[in-house]
């Protein structure tokens, strides 16, 4: 994909492997120049809180991603990080990765709400920190074994925070969703865009005046 001609001169680094989260910039007309797996220690701290977790994590990426930039990529860019976290109550679910974490997942999540809290940290290229957090409730119908089981078959939920994944077939057990879906699938979208626009990055431009 190129990137738009409103965005022309405008360099965004993306500190996230994930494709949902590439896919999702690319809604808004992103196309990052350097995408960059910033992988960090994800565990909890000792009483840590879901919000606090999400933050932390947020900006310990984006300052993974500095570090690993040269003076000439880091030069007018921005950098983006982003981490999801799904909670209920105090409890923070992990990213699953083994049958016996989703099911656990599941188990939990089956038949009452939870929180899906994304935390995004943005770098200008001035070096200001720029984060947001944005909580979206999730609530789930109860699940059958047939429907957990299968689920557990398909291998979606590997590697998603909470063990499912809320745009595959996960979607078919969401009651209701109140707040942003974007963030459960991994990046708030107009967040996201507020920021990078207040700061700057040209998502419209005016067309240029015509000529008679």
């Amino acid at each position: 994909m190129n990137r738009p001609a409103s965005a022309a001169g405008a360099r965004l680094v993306l500190a996230s492997a994930s494709p949902r989260r590439l896919a999702l910039l690319r809604r808004i007309g992103i196309e990052p120049d350097l995408v960059l797996s910033c992988d960090i220690d994800e565990t909890p701290l000792k009483a840590e809180k879901p919000r606090d977790h999400a933050r932390r994590l947020a900006r310990g990426k984006a300052e993974a991603a500095l570090a690993r930039l040269s003076p000439a990529e880091r030069e007018g860019a921005f950098v983006l990080a982003a981490d999801t976290v799904v909670s209920v109550g105090t409890r923070i679910l992990p990213k699953a990765e083994t049958e016996a974490d989703a099911r656990a997942c599941l188990a939990l999540l089956s038949g009452r709400s939870h929180r899906v809290l994304t935390g995004v940290c943005i770098v200008t290229p001035r070096g200001a920190f720029r984060e947001r957090m944005v909580e979206t409730r999730v609530a789930f119908k109860r699940l059958s074994s047939v429907e957990t089981e299968g689920y557990i078959a398909s291998g979606e939920w590997r590697g998603k925070a909470g063990g499912y994944a809320v745009q595959g077939l996960a979607a078919m057990f969401v009651r209701q969703i109140v707040g942003s879906h974007p963030s459960v699938v991994g990046l708030p979208l107009y967040e996201t865009a507020a920021v990078l626009a207040g700061e700057g990055w040209p998502f419209f431009t005016s067309p240029a005046p015509s000529e008679d």
